[in-house]
């Protein structure tokens, strides 16, 4: 309590916390630039922020962390840096070490509106102030077939989108693969040969949904404890991820649904979940962690005994209990990477190569390798029509294309907080 009050008291002022706040901000040609060893006064001097309406808990502002949420709102880097600088240049030099959110917020608006980024990037700053807020639990699946770009796209969204958690599926065919009794082989599914393309896309679905279930402690702590989550990988089937709105279960043709019904639904029951990660360490870093992994797949429990009459009445049981909790609905947005004929197979090429160790495929292998991950693709591509966004790569237009994937996934995220909003009781 003592250490609170004196805290408090070197503000000079603490009732003014609460006190609206605006600094008069001159133009940025008066702000004068410190001499390159003088920057220590705005890297080291302590800036307050206090929280809540009494004011009772603070955190230290952090240009860093200023920077990486102005980012997310499509701010480019160099702007949101010099952004960041300016605010806590003013804070600083007008001595307000301590303020209040709502003060550094409504400062940190003006000058963002003073280097033209406006109205639609301020509501996207409390957009994803809000998302952040209610730990709204986000899963994006980045699908493709091998040399598409995945893991770039995959990692530069969660630069873009501060998302600290990119998992890879390819590590965890390898945990299961080598850790395991998973009935899973060092040679990938598209490099094999099949008496027709029913039996690779049966094989390929197999696999994904045992890499399924080694991603469930992952999965787990994404929907119970809201953080947001990246997946992308070769094993990864959108069937087992798309549920509809009415009970949850996968929209896809009878077949698959009855197949499938057992992976899908344990990605919204906890039930399900605990059964794949009982052991997983609880950890900030689980999802990068192989330690981690490893547990999460070495627990995971065989459940395609189960019927799909018997999961359908674990999704209806599960249902009453997740509308119970107050805990906003999950985000999953599923991405399926595609590119053309021409330049997927120059990378493909390059990447036999790379992996073969001086060995040469023949040229019927190499057609066989080219033709499966074909049939892979329209098979992923499929899933256009039950929601699921497929994206064409290209070099030339790279850089164009994540600016798009940024801002849908904004949009996916801001549909998503808002479908929270609309169906929390009132």
């Amino acid at each position: 309590m003592k250490d609170r009050e004196e805290s408090s008291g070197s503000s000079g002022n603490a009732s003014g916390i609460n006190e609206p706040r605006e600094i008069n901000i001159r133009s940025f040609s008066s702000v004068p630039s410190s001499p390159r060893n003088a920057s220590s006064k705005y890297d080291f001097v302590k800036v307050k922020v206090w929280l809540g309406d009494n004011a009772d808990h603070y955190y230290v502002l952090s240009r860093f962390l200023v920077c990486r949420m102005l980012t997310v709102t499509k701010i480019p880097n160099h702007e949101a840096i010099k952004i960041s600088l300016e605010l806590k240049k003013l804070l600083i030099d007008n001595s307000l070490l301590d303020v209040s959110q709502s003060d550094l917020e409504t400062n940190l608006f003006k000058l963002m509106e003073r280097r033209g980024y406006g109205e639609e990037y301020i509501n996207r700053y409390n957009m994803m102030t809000k998302f952040h807020h209610q730990r709204v639990p986000l899963v994006i699946l980045v699908c493709g077939t091998a040399c598409v770009g995945k893991s770039t796209i995959a990692t530069q969204l969660a630069q873009r989108l501060n998302l600290p958690n990119v998992l890879q599926t390819d590590m965890v065919y390898e945990l299961l693969r080598t850790a395991t009794d998973a009935p899973l082989t060092s040679t990938p599914v598209w490099t094999r040969e099949f008496g027709s393309s029913e039996e690779l896309i049966t094989e390929f679905c197999r696999e994904c949904r045992i890499v399924r279930k080694g991603l469930g402690g992952d999965l787990k702590k994404a929907m119970k404890d809201g953080k947001p989550i990246i997946i992308e990988g070769r094993h990864l089937d959108p069937s087992i991820y798309l549920m509809n709105d009415e009970n949850k279960a996968p929209t896809n043709d009878p077949e698959k649904s009855s197949r499938e019904t057992n992976s899908s639904t344990d990605l919204t029951s906890d039930k399900s979940l605990e059964a794949g990660s009982s052991n997983t360490k609880e950890t900030e870093n689980s999802a990068m962690d192989p330690h981690s992994q490893a547990e999460a797949v070495a627990s995971v429990e065989a459940i395609d005994g189960d019927t799909a009459r018997d999961a359908e009445k674990k999704i209806k049981s599960t249902d009453g209990s997740r509308k119970a909790k107050s805990g906003p609905e999950p985000i999953v947005i599923s991405i399926v990477l595609k590119m053309s004929e021409f330049d997927h197979k120059a990378l493909l090429e390059e990447w036999i190569s790379s992996r073969t160790s001086g060995e040469k495929y023949t040229s019927k292998e190499k057609d066989r390798l080219i033709t499966n991950l074909k049939t892979i693709e329209d098979y992923l591509c499929s899933f256009n029509s039950q929601g699921v966004t497929v994206v064409n790569i290209s070099a030339t237009t790279f850089p164009q294309t994540l600016d798009w994937l940024h801002n849908y996934l904004l949009q996916r995220i801001e549909e998503g907080i808002r479908s929270s909003e609309n169906e929390a009781p009132k």
